[in-house]
């Protein structure tokens, strides 16, 4: 029952009550006194409630709202160097560029730097693979910042005239984190006809 409600029919009773008697006018008064208190710790009760649903509700749609924007990302990329030809060896370590992209979903691969950057925190997979001659090394690391965390690599030869290799991985990344493949110093791979490759796709978000 509305409060205001209550009021109005307590101001009327008031008036009625003026006509009784005095003793049976405060009997009946504080009876409806004790009532409006009642009254009023229920719909304090209520209020209570009402709140801390509220409270959950809201929580619930933020988790909601959390899920679908981690599941709305897709982030797929593919590239291939390219260069005409043999890329090394050179005298310090070098991150390889990657300058032909083939697909790029979610634009978290940088073709200008080799540099991919992880959009949303979550588990990742990479691959790479290389084609070269066998006159020189061949050692690429695949970085996580500062971190190694895959290798492939052939020594030279001088009957073994071309090498093909790669790796892959799985990484659960930070949102920031740098991904990135390093050719180590006097090393080489050979950048024609999209033999050499950097690949990865976001798995699952977390």
């Amino acid at each position: 029952m509305n409060l205001v409600v209550v009021l109005v029919m307590f101001l009327f009773c008031g008036l009625t009550l003026a006509e009784e008697s005095p003793a049976d006018t405060e009997t009946t008064l504080s009876g409806y006194h004790h009532y409006v208190l009642g009254l009023q710790g229920q719909l304090g009760a209520i209020n209570k409630k009402l709140g801390a649903l509220e409270n959950r509700l809201k929580e619930t749609e933020n988790h909601i709202e959390d899920q679908k924007r981690k599941e709305g990302y897709r982030v797929v990329f593919s590239a291939s160097a390219d260069g005409g030809g043999r890329i090394g060896p050179f005298k310090t370590d070098t991150t390889l560029v990657y300058n032909k992209v083939i697909t790029n979903i979610g634009s978290a691969y940088n073709q200008h730097t080799g540099i991919f950057t992880a959009p949303v925190r979550g588990v990742y997979y990479f691959s790479f693979f290389y084609h070269a001659g066998g006159e020189y090394i061949v050692f690429l690391s695949l970085m996580k910042n500062n971190e190694l965390v895959g290798t492939t690599s052939d020594h030279s030869s001088s009957f073994d005239t071309a090498d093909n290799g790669g790796n892959a991985v799985f990484v659960q990344l930070q949102q920031g984190d740098h991904v990135f493949v390093r050719m180590r110093s006097n090393s080489h791979i050979w950048a024609t006809h999209r033999f050499t490759t950097f690949n990865g796709f976001l798995v699952s978000p977390s």
